[in-house]
């Protein structure tokens, strides 16, 4: 079989597996583990902040991150089809008390004209007041869609002047980076907090991490624990991602060049496929997802009509040929 369903199947290689082996450890929760603390020092550096904390799930690390930007009974603006908004079990809510209001764009982008009709300011004990505004970069529904450095940089300009804070649900961060070449560094330059993902392009086995300021940072390594995240000696798990930061993160433009042959094999424009994701449209998705089964290729309907094809570390060059010609012929 060959695998499209998501970049979070991939398995460790054997040369990550031998790193995790000899991976020097201690006890987390007490703060005692040098590989967490070397792994969360680095990412902190290559985002520009002042710290970072490792977490199990990229749904922790952004349910954490949020938190720390936006109180119970406040809100956060986002896209109308973000991980936080869609993907998360409504975890914002159900553990912070984070509202949300969204809104709409085919493409996942910033729509700073509607952001500005949306924002809230605070208005007495009447009415929700808007302290952050969350974007996904890459965003994961709209296919892998990169946005654009400058219309970053003119909603940070804009949260700034309204005196609101920026979340950068991150977990794609590096498939955006390498496709356009914006420094890691600017797009941390963006946010006041970031959630960065090892387990999907870098191919890392687990975690995520949150990156902030050494405050933010300090009052998430509590909820972490409160919420159950607190891990013992998983300098073993870091080991993996910092191996993954050293050798997986050029190569994912590989994916992106394996993504583009799969949507031209699909009739999908290449050009519109920006990093490893490709959403295709077809009448019966699900039938589609079940003929493609049946050939040698898993693929997942994410939607009635849309079928999403994902590239990864455990795709080769001859393997998305393969899956290519298949796709084409259904």
């Amino acid at each position: 079989m060959i695998d499209l369903r998501s970049d979070t199947l991939t398995k460790p290689t054997d040369e990550m597996r031998a790193v995790m082996a000899r991976a020097e450890v201690g006890d987390d929760v007490y703060g005692e583990d040098p590989t967490v603390a070397l792994l969360e020092e680095r990412v902190a550096g290559m985002f520009g902040h002042e710290a970072a904390l490792f977490m199990p799930t990229g749904s922790m690390a952004n349910v954490l991150a949020v938190r720390s930007l936006v109180a119970p009974g406040q809100e956060v603006l986002c896209e109308a089809s973000a991980h936080i908004a869609r993907a998360e079990l409504g975890a914002h809510g159900a553990y912070s008390g984070v509202t949300m209001r969204t809104w709409i764009h085919p493409r996942g982008q910033v729509d700073l004209p509607t952001v500005r009709t949306l924002f809230a300011p605070d208005m007495g004990p009447f009415f929700v007041r808007t302290t952050a505004i969350s974007v996904e970069n890459t965003h994961n529904f709209a296919g892998g869609a990169v946005l654009p450095i400058q219309d970053l940089r003119d909603l940070r300009e804009y949260a700034t002047g309204v005196g609101v804070a920026v979340h950068m649900d991150g977990a794609r961060i590096w498939n955006a980076h390498v496709a356009t070449g914006v420094p890691l560094a600017e797009y941390g330059a963006i946010a006041d907090v970031l959630a960065v993902c090892l387990s999907k392009g870098l191919g890392a086995p687990v975690g995520s991490l949150m990156v902030g300021s050494a405050d933010a940072i300090a009052e998430a390594r509590v909820w972490r624990k409160r919420m159950g995240g607190g891990m013992r000696q998983v300098g073993i798990l870091a080991a993996a991602g910092l191996h993954a930061l050293d050798h997986h993160l050029e190569r994912l433009a590989d994916d992106h060049a394996h993504a583009r042959l799969l949507a031209e094999a699909c009739g999908v424009d290449p050009v519109a496929v920006d990093t490893n994701i490709v959403v295709v449209q077809h009448a019966d998705a699900l039938g589609f997802v079940a003929a493609a089964r049946e050939a040698g290729v898993l693929v997942s309907a994410v939607g009635p009509t849309a079928v999403r094809l994902v590239t990864h570390l455990g795709v080769s060059r001859v393997d998305a040929e393969r899956a290519a010609s298949v796709l084409a012929t259904l």
